[in-house]
C-alpha cells in the first residue's frame, strides 16, 4: 500500500499548485482521504477532506475558497488544487486515507503518503 503524494514547489504568492495523492495497492473508493500539513515549528493541521464518493467535502477556514479537493476513483487519485498561494500556506503536505467518513482529525487516518514540500515566497 503506498499513498504518493507529489506537486509539491516554489511558487510566489497569488500563483497556483495541484498537489495530488496517488493511491497505489489498494482501491481508493472505499477510502475517505484528507490533506493536511506541517509548516516549519507549527503541528500539522488538517486543510481539507474529502469522502470516499466525493459527495462531502471539508476544509479549513483558512483555506476556504482558494482550495479545492476532488478526486478520480477510477484512477486512484485525489487532487488538491491551491489558488491564490499565500506566504503562510508554506508546509510540507501529506495526504492520507481513513475508512467511513471524512475527518478533519489526523488521529483518524491510518495511513500517510510521505508529503511533498509547498513554498510560497512574498
Amino acid at each position: 500500500v503506498q499513498l504518493q503524494a507529489s506537486g509539491g514547489g516554489l511558487v510566489q504568492a497569488g500563483e497556483s499548485l495541484r498537489l495530488s495523492c496517488k493511491a497505489t495497492g489498494i482501491t481508493l473508493d472505499v477510502f475517505a482521504v484528507a490533506w493536511f500539513r506541517q509548516a516549519p515549528g507549527k503541528e500539522r493541521e488538517g486543510v481539507s477532506c474529502i469522502s470516499s464518493s466525493g459527495g462531502d467535502t471539508w476544509y479549513a477556514d483558512s483555506v476556504k475558497g482558494r482550495f479545492t479537493i476532488s478526486r478520480d476513483n477510477a484512477n486512484n487519485t485525489v487532487w488538491l488544487q491551491m489558488n491564490n498561494l499565500k506566504p503562510e500556506d508554506t508546509a510540507v503536505y501529506y495526504c492520507a486515507k481513513k475508512e467511513g467518513r471524512g475527518s478533519r482529525y489526523e488521529t483518524a487516518y491510518d495511513y500517510w503518503g510521505q508529503g511533498t514540500l509547498v513554498t510560497v515566497s512574498s
